[in-house]
């Protein structure tokens, strides 16, 4: 496909596992202009090269890994092909490497990324709400809060849509990541991006504007307060 596609690209090498990958980087550090990856090699994978040698080309990588990974790519000035390719990410990819100037990867955001993932520290980045009859699946970067009402646990979306989700807030907050996730009360769960504003209440208490506006129809409004003993972690947190 590579070549089938860009006629003007020539492979110079290929390489199955990391230590091969190392030998040949050390060695011929400048051979390549562009370096493709996948991440499950025959020895391990392949993030390990980045811990043994420098690698100073773009590199784009064929993964289905996780969003930390692929947002420490993108920041990086690399790229990601997700699985099954097709020709038009391949070509996305390719012209954004073709761009590539600055001369060093971002190593740095990689090895965090891989060390979160290590460490267990991955968060869920899609819930399986339930709307009528039907099970849709809601991507985390969608969610603007949760909330309890009536015995059952919502999630709004930024877009104003509501499902009910079936979990406790207890596991939904565990699942979260915190820097974009705040629970402001033991019935609410708030992401950073759906915040509007916020004002003060007697008591230390605060109320949370919303973004995004849900109908009347649905029933009484969520109570958006955060709690007085939350509140300064929330302002906190809304400030970083």
């Amino acid at each position: 496909m590579l070549e089938t596609s860009f006629p003007d690209i020539e492979v110079v090498g290929e390489c199955a596992s990391v230590a091969e990958s190392v030998a040949r980087l050390r060695e011929k550090p400048d051979e390549a202009d562009l370096i493709f990856m996948d991440v499950e090699l025959s020895d391990g994978e392949c993030f390990e090269i980045f811990r043994q040698v420098t690698v100073k080309k773009p590199v784009v990588m064929t993964t289905a890994y996780d969003s930390y990974a692929v947002k420490a790519f993108e920041a990086g000035s690399i790229d990601y092909l997700l699985k099954p390719i097709d020709a038009s990410a391949l070509k996305r990819a390719v012209e954004r490497c073709r761009q590539f100037s600055t001369g060093d990867l971002d190593v740095e955001k990689i090895l965090g990324a891989i060390s979160r993932k290590d460490s267990g520290h991955g968060y869920k980045e899609r819930y399986l709400v339930q709307f009528n009859d039907r099970i849709v699946p809601v991507k985390a970067d969608e969610i603007a809060f949760f909330y309890s009402e009536d015995k059952n646990n919502h999630v709004v979306t930024h877009g104003g849509a509501v499902y009910i989700v079936d979990s406790t807030m207890d596991s939904l907050i565990t699942g979260l990541d915190p820097e974009r996730f705040f629970r402001i009360s033991r019935s609410c769960i708030f992401s950073k991006d759906a915040v509007e504003c916020v004002t003060k209440l007697i008591g230390g208490r605060l109320r949370v504007t919303p973004k995004v506006r849900i109908s009347t129809n649905l029933g009484p409004a969520p109570d958006l307060t955060v709690s007085r003993s939350r509140a300064d972690d929330f302002l906190a947190w809304l400030g970083n």
